[in-house]
């Protein structure tokens, strides 16, 4: 990953320097080059000892073994070819890579992190749905058994619809039957009355009937 990056950031690099029509390159490895006004030893120097991993802008490349190139600083000078690198130096590489290490690093722990949160989501959201199973269980269970103590409910309202129906036709039936009781106690009572009347009534005719029956004594005209 981290080479794949570097060679992005190296292209990325070189098209800059085409589309701005200027090559860069760096200053050596362990040096200390001086930038002089022309392009040889005998010139004076007009920035001294530049250290190594200075990029420079290349002005103008000549056959002689100088390069015309333009400093950090703005000054235009110059320098010494061989002493100049088509790549930054080891050191300047080195750190950039273990800057994109720390930065890799860190995107790394940043990821891992996002993931550690994710998968404890996860796992609450797991859990959540766990418990809402749990519950959509318990409702559904609820549920039947509020429509079986309904249908309960129906059913017993119905049932005792039916005997409070029952027990009215049961009184009315009462009703009758006393009636009927009442009215053949009044009839006995009229019966036991006109049997006790005929009673009476046949002793009284027994005893106007029976002296009747009786026979006459003869009057003895011998006496």
């Amino acid at each position: 990953m981290t080479l794949f990056r570097l060679a992005i950031s190296v292209l990325f690099a070189v098209s800059s320097i085409a589309v701005a029509q200027a090559k860069t390159v760096w200053v050596d490895d362990q040096l200390y080059l001086p930038v002089r006004s022309g392009a040889g030893s005998q010139f004076r120097i007009i920035e001294n000892a530049v250290p190594s991993g200075t990029p420079l802008e290349v002005i103008e490349a000549s056959d002689s073994g100088y390069t015309l190139v333009r400093t950090p600083k703005g000054t235009e000078g110059w320098v010494s070819s061989q002493y100049l690198s088509e790549t930054p130096i080891a050191a300047d590489r080195l750190r950039t890579a273990n800057r994109q290490l720390e930065e890799t690093r860190a995107e790394l722990a940043q990821v891992k992190e996002q993931l550690a949160n994710v998968t404890s989501e996860r796992d609450a959201l797991e859990s959540s749905e766990s418990s809402l199973s749990d519950r959509s269980q318990e409702l559904q269970e609820e549920l039947q058994r509020i429509k079986s103590i309904a249908a309960d409910s129906i059913n017993l309202e119905r049932r005792n619809r039916e005997l409070r129906e029952e027990n009215q036709k049961i009184r009315n039936d009462l009703e009758v039957l006393t009636a009927e009781n009442e009215r053949l106690e009044a009839s006995k009572e009229y019966d036991f009355m006109l049997l006790g009347a005929g009673l009476v009534l046949g002793g009284v005719l027994l005893a106007l009937i029976i002296p009747m029956l009786k026979p006459t004594r003869k009057t003895d005209n011998w006496a």
